[in-house]
């Protein structure tokens, strides 16, 4: 290499060290000048170009300084192949003044991979320092600058993740809030609609009173089905229990019975739902008071929808007292469509 290259790269490295120690101050950490950078010990030179033989050495560092690989990349490089040449040859001056040109270089690399956070990058290029002059005055600096970065890297990081937790953690309370009230609103109208649908209900059984009929009609399994009429009550009066045998002249007249309260039975919602029309005869007794005694099922079409609803509204009907036992039947038509 040409003396005046070397003088001037020599020169441009000792400005460079005087500016580091007397004009930087902002990366002034506490640090020790045998405190490692990196907390694995790395070698500065890898173990494939400390394999290599002194002749390879040297053509490859002077490939490299040809390429402008000084310093990068990593097992590839001049600084590295130099090293190890060094290793191998350490009364050559000539190696030592071509480490001494290449040291401001990476010495700027590493503090530029500062900057743009590439600490592994760093690390390395200051490996390659120590081990070209343990001595160097920037070292200390450079290695101060590297730790208090990192710090800062990982702090600055460790913060963002804690935004980002409680970001998402306010999210999922806001999300679960909403639903809360999507749900409570839901309730509401659900609550609404039934309460809605319970006071019509009782509406149409206030205005539908129930119909007697003196013949009972029992249901033909062969009939087709009756067109769709709002829901009615027919009276089907049955015959009589035995009674003891009576003188012609103390034969009692046949009593109709008079309805006081007839409450319809519940549509089952089921049915209702699925449109699901049909027929129920039930046979009952009343005393002579007028209460219902012995409520049963005779017919039903389908059978078991309406049963149970039926035997409930009819065990809650009330007559006027008749004086004596009678046995009456009726049927009773659910239509959905009066619903």
């Amino acid at each position: 290499m040409p003396d005046s290259r070397l003088f001037r790269s020599r020169l441009l490295f000792a400005l460079l060290l005087t500016g580091v120690v007397t004009g930087t101050s902002a990366c002034r950490n506490t640090a020790s000048e045998n405190t490692p950078a990196s907390d694995e010990a790395r070698p500065a030179v890898s173990a494939q170009v400390a394999a290599m033989s002194s002749e390879n050495l040297r053509q490859s560092a002077t490939q490299a300084v040809k390429e402008q690989r000084l310093y990068a990349p990593s097992g590839n490089n001049a600084m590295e192949y130099y090293l190890a040449l060094r290793d191998k040859l350490p009364e050559d001056t000539t190696i030592a003044g071509a480490l001494a040109d290449l040291q401001p270089y990476a010495l700027i690399a590493a503090e530029q991979a500062v900057l743009r956070q590439d600490f592994v990058e760093a690390k390395r290029l200051y490996a390659l320092l120590e081990k070209t002059d343990a001595r160097a005055p920037a070292l200390p600096r450079l290695q101060a600058s590297i730790q208090s970065a990192e710090t800062h890297y990982q702090m600055q990081r460790s913060n963002e993740e804690t935004r980002l937790a409680e970001q998402e953690r306010k999210r999922q309370e806001e999300a679960a809030r909403q639903q809360q009230m999507l749900d409570e609103q839901n309730a509401q109208i659900v609550a609404r609609r039934q309460a809605e649908a319970a006071a019509m209900q009782e509406v149409r059984v206030r205005e539908s009173p129930a119909r007697q009929e003196p013949e009972s009609r029992p249901l033909q399994a062969s009939a087709p089905a009756p067109i769709p009429q709002p829901e009615t009550v027919r009276d089907e009066p049955a015959e009589e229990l035995p009674k003891p045998a009576l003188p012609p002249a103390a034969t009692q007249a046949p009593i109709h019975l008079q309805a006081i309260s007839t409450p319809a039975p519940r549509y089952p919602a089921e049915a209702l739902r699925n449109g699901v029309s049909g027929s129920v005869q039930v046979e009952f007794t009343v005393d002579e008071n007028g209460r219902v005694r012995n409520a049963r099922i005779v017919q039903a079409n389908p059978t078991r929808i309406f049963n149970n609803d039926t035997l409930s509204a009819v065990r809650r009907w009330r007559f006027e007292p008749p004086g004596r036992t009678i046995t009456s039947r009726r049927t009773i038509h659910f239509t959905p469509e009066q619903q």
